[in-house]
């Protein structure tokens, strides 16, 4: 039995009980995800860290202690703080949207979240006001909705969670790395072999903090992406990127570090003088990359869905160029 308990206060809520013979010998942040299964592991690390987590007592200050059956646990989580953005008449392109969660086609140059430099424009912007209110509040922030990411200058398909039951099965399913991600990318030159599996963990560059790097063990969070060959092209390649894990940047600095980064990445590509020309007489100015096919299980009806996203215009007529 776990005795679970839960109170109120103007601080927010405490959840107590106590650690069942199920989650002995676990991690501290693993046990508590089972013992209470409304909060991620995330989730409850960052509360151990806040010291808002308390076994037998004492605060729990390290995730990685192991927990022993029948210790008493209270969980501390704070109210959710009002999310510092307003709501943007920003036109969505919807691909599907049900009472549970909707599937955005997020154009090239949409910022996904406020953050320096962009505090308004965002997606959670227009979700705030398509939405009017019923988004997610996992996280500790009322009402972002947001359960990934992709970058601003990356197009495609992205899932948004209305319910914190919607966030909750979708933050799981992208830990266990069942979500189906597929993206298409154009890279200078032609990856031999055509298609295979890059490895290696990602973390923030030492020598630029815009960039993300590969790191050695120990540094950074694992990163597997998968690549196949779709079409050759003149200096250049259309792949198909699958992604085995969701790291920042992950496509862009995997296949930059086997030699063929993404066209127009203004980070990590530089291209041949005959590249740069067709880019400037296209007047193309992101990296090629289009986050083309979304899969996953409902995670409140159980059903299968499975989104894709034609290639834009400005890709498409990239490749129209590259196939001269």
């Amino acid at each position: 039995m776990n005795d679970r308990q839960s109170s109120t206060s103007s601080a927010g809520e405490v959840r107590t009980g106590t650690i069942p013979e199920s989650a002995a010998g676990l991690r501290i942040d693993a046990g508590l995800a089972q013992a209470e299964p409304e909060l991620s592991r995330e989730r409850i690390k960052a509360l151990i860290l806040e010291g808002a987590v308390t076994l037998d007592g004492r605060i729990a200050n390290r995730p990685s202690v192991k927990l022993a059956p029948g210790m008493a646990y209270a969980i501390a989580l704070p109210q959710a703080q009002p999310l510092d953005a307003e709501a943007q008449a920003i036109a969505l392109n919807i691909a599907h949207e049900d009472e549970y969660l909707l599937v955005v086609d997020k154009p090239a140059g949409l910022v996904v979240h406020p953050a320096a430099g962009h505090a308004d424009g965002t997606l959670v912007n227009a979700l705030l006001h398509h939405c009017r209110g019923q988004l997610s509040g996992i996280g500790g922030v009322a009402r972002p909705g947001i359960v990934h990411r992709i970058d601003k200058d990356t197009s495609g398909l992205l899932v948004v969670a209305k319910t914190d039951a919607a966030h909750l099965g979708l933050a799981a399913q992208f830990a266990e790395h069942s979500i189906n991600r597929r993206y298409v990318a154009i890279v200078q030159g032609r990856p031999n072999p055509a298609s295979g599996t890059v490895r290696g963990n990602i973390g923030r560059s030492d020598h630029d903090r815009k960039k993300m790097a590969l790191v050695g063990e120990g540094r950074g969070k694992h990163a597997v992406t998968h690549y196949t060959t779709e079409e050759r092209l003149k200096d250049a390649t259309r792949i198909e990127c699958r992604l085995e894990t969701g790291r920042t940047h992950q496509v862009r600095v995997h296949m930059a570090s086997i030699g063929h980064a993404l066209l127009g990445d203004p980070l990590y590509s530089r291209p041949p003088k005959p590249l740069r020309d067709l880019l400037k007489a296209a007047d193309f100015r992101r990296q090629a990359l289009h986050a083309q096919r979304l899969g996953f299980i409902h995670p409140v009806t159980g059903s299968e869905c499975d989104f894709f996203s034609p290639i834009p215009a400005d890709m498409a007529e990239l490749l129209d160029k590259l196939r001269v």
